[in-house]
């Protein structure tokens, strides 16, 4: 399974470029591993190469940053997302997409398609 997301900038009305996430697992003791970092493209998505396996993951984005470079300020400075892969279906799907809407005093997200 893989793991993608895509952030739009409710308040520009467009992708958010530049964005650093990160994509951890949480381990059976509790302790959140890394599993791979990187920066949202030009149209505001990134995915991660990383091949999961059913568990819980986390997305951290770094939200105070993308503001602070805008010249804005943000109640979040920064937006974790906790998820599972763990599915009830007879199969599993081969990849989770997270969405990410973002203004610098609100989000939202859904489990994408």
């Amino acid at each position: 399974m893989t793991v993608s997301t895509h952030i739009l900038d409710a308040v520009a009305g467009g992708p958010a470029a530049g964005v650093s996430v990160s994509l951890s697992l949480r381990d059976p003791g509790g302790t959140w591993l890394l599993a791979e970092a990187g920066v949202t493209d030009p149209d505001g998505r990134i995915r991660f190469a990383t091949e999961t396996t059913g568990g819980v993951y986390r997305l951290t984005f770094a939200t105070g940053l993308y503001f602070a470079n805008r010249g804005m300020a943000t109640f979040y400075p920064e937006v974790v997302i906790t998820f599972s892969t763990v599915t009830l279906d007879d199969a599993a799907p081969g990849h989770f997409h997270v969405p990410l809407l973002l203004s610098p005093y609100s989000y939202s997200t859904y489990r994408g398609s």
